[in-house]
């Protein structure tokens, strides 16, 4: 049916579809800064601004590390494309900026899966899917694995009110679900992304381990810069935490954030809610951490997205005979 329709019509709509996106991610940060029931926008303006912590040499090294931290991002993305295409960098740059700022207000970043398949041939898109399945994985195992260690760390170092037989409990929710996810493996019925786990697994395997490793390898870096950014950010605002200690809340905070259930939509105001009661225990005020997590909402998402934009409404239809069906 798509082939049938007229070649002007799809390119009409194709604009008004990358307007809805550009208009809808304008909105959905605009909101998020203005409607914000934790912290009043006015309030973290004047607070930025009487602190006075933002020296020139300060914007720029954030601005810096918010750089890096996308820097691995696209390297990311153009490693895991080589397994099936080759893409230069600046494709994997406007790739995945366009790709964030589609994402930005859709549940579950679909958004993200969406927008990236449109840049590849359709005998492609579903090795495309599988591909940034991957690298959002890999990305959440590191956050996983540092989380986990962060927790167990946390909570032995703080007095934490844990409820044993809430924990009891979830572990064996937990248990009862991964032999549910067993009985659906094996069954063939468990998916992803409406992918099985059979087959998810044979294209992992497909991909050589050059790239499974440096896919790793740039998860990690982007893990230490965006963790270092939020933990410099405190410096900026004059708390006194060492190190070691902010990493072991800000892993803690990024695996509780990781783990409950939500849409991202609604990703700044959970992180927001987590911040306040983990960094709670270091006793720091509640406007400076909704700052802080404000601050790195901004640098990491909202500035990526604007430049995103710009390649979105750049972003051009294929002509009529390279339409795919």
């Amino acid at each position: 049916m798509i082939s049938r329709i007229p070649y002007k019509t799809k390119q009409f709509f194709f604009v008004l579809i990358k307007l809805s996106i550009v208009v809808g991610a304008a909105y959905f940060i605009y909101d998020k800064l203005v409607n914000n029931k934790e912290l009043d926008f006015l309030v973290f303006v004047d607070f930025l601004v009487k602190n006075g912590a933002f020296s020139l040499k300060n914007i720029i090294f954030l601005l810096v590390l918010t750089i890096f931290n996308w820097f691995f991002e696209i390297l990311k993305w153009q490693n895991l494309v080589k397994s099936i295409t080759q893409i230069s960098f600046l494709e994997a740059f406007k790739q995945s900026l366009a790709s964030h700022t589609a994402s930005l207000f859709t549940p579950n970043r679909i958004g993200d899966y969406a927008a990236k398949t449109i840049y590849f041939r359709s005998d492609q898109r579903k090795k495309i899917v599988l591909l940034n399945l991957i690298g959002n994985m890999v990305q959440m195992s590191i956050t996983l694995l540092f989380g986990i260690v962060g927790f167990y760390i946390f909570i032995s170092q703080y007095e934490v009110d844990i409820s044993y037989y809430k924990l009891v409990r979830l572990l064996t929710y937990a248990l009862i679900g991964v032999v549910a996810i067993g009985f659906g493996v094996s069954h063939k019925r468990f998916s992803i992304k409406g992918f099985s786990f059979l087959k998810i697994w044979t294209f992992v395997r497909s991909v050589s381990a050059k790239i499974h490793l440096k896919n790793i390898a740039y998860s990690l870096f982007r893990y230490l810069i965006f963790s270092f950014q939020f933990y410099y950010l405190y410096i900026v605002f004059g708390v006194d935490i060492t190190y070691i200690n902010a990493m072991v809340l800000i892993c803690t905070m990024y695996l509780l954030v990781s783990i409950i259930p939500t849409i991202f939509i609604f990703d700044v105001i959970v992180k927001g809610s987590v911040a306040l009661y983990i960094f709670g225990f270091v006793e720091i005020n509640n406007i400076t951490i909704l700052s802080v997590t404000t601050l790195m909402w901004l640098l990491n998402f909202v500035l990526p997205s604007v430049f995103g934009s710009y390649y979105v409404l750049n972003f051009n239809l294929p002509t009529a005979s390279n339409i795919d069906d």
